[in-house]
């Protein structure tokens, strides 16, 4: 059975954002504040580094129901014991992610356009729980990720989806003053808003509060 999973305010952590704090200290805060699911992203992260960090954080949250989703990485995700993996479309198919997680972990996989959702939808249904849509505005800590799709194109991806029995996150340049503008996902993915944030409580609380 998969764990529970709910994707209202899904951090996904930035080591160099959280700064001298760390981020288990900074994912300590902002769970206290609201946030509902944490995936450990870190590109510049060896494995093994990756895989302490995700340990780390995997005790932050431990009996707090919020699960843990490791970015990219399956074998670290494996090792880790997370709740599940992230995927993007540069990474391995998820129909071979699933098989190597087995049925009992989350899947997430990220869409940012119609023919990239068209590729979700056609996989088994239980392939894939949760598809990440964006960028809803370009973002310096993705610089990578394309041209924003804006909360219109956001919204359009997002019935799709929810059509295809898919759930989804926005993700994308998401602060409090744009997360009230993001509908029709079931949950908004920040980085900056949370990681950057003085207070990472008091941030999470303010996006709450702005859903």
């Amino acid at each position: 059975m998969r764990p529970p999973f709910d994707p209202t305010l899904y951090l996904v952590t930035d080591t160099a954002l959280a700064g001298p704090r760390g981020v288990p200290d900074v994912v300590r805060a902002a769970v206290a504040g609201g946030v509902t699911a944490v995936q450990v992203r870190d590109k510049t992260a060896s494995s093994r580094e990756l895989c302490a960090l995700a340990l780390a954080v995997g005790e932050v949250l431990a009996g707090t129901g919020v699960a843990l989703v490791v970015n990219d990485d399956v074998e670290v995700a494996l090792l880790a014991g997370a709740d599940g993996v992230h995927v993007g479309q540069d990474d391995l198919p998820a129909a071979e992610v699933r098989e190597r997680i087995g049925p009992d972990r989350l899947l997430g996989l990220s869409t940012g356009s119609d023919d990239e959702l068209d590729v979700a939808l056609a996989l088994p249904s239980g392939t894939v729980d949760v598809v990440g849509i964006g960028p809803v505005w370009t973002t310096p800590t993705k610089p990578d990720a394309g041209t924003g799709l804006g909360p219109e194109g956001v919204a359009a991806l997002a019935a799709r989806a929810a059509a295809g029995g898919l759930r989804s996150v926005a993700i994308g340049g998401i602060d409090v003053e744009r997360a009230r503008l993001v509908t029709g996902v079931d949950g908004i993915c920040v980085v900056s808003a949370i990681c950057a944030a003085d207070d990472p409580a008091a941030a999470a609380r303010a996006l709450r509060g702005a859903r």
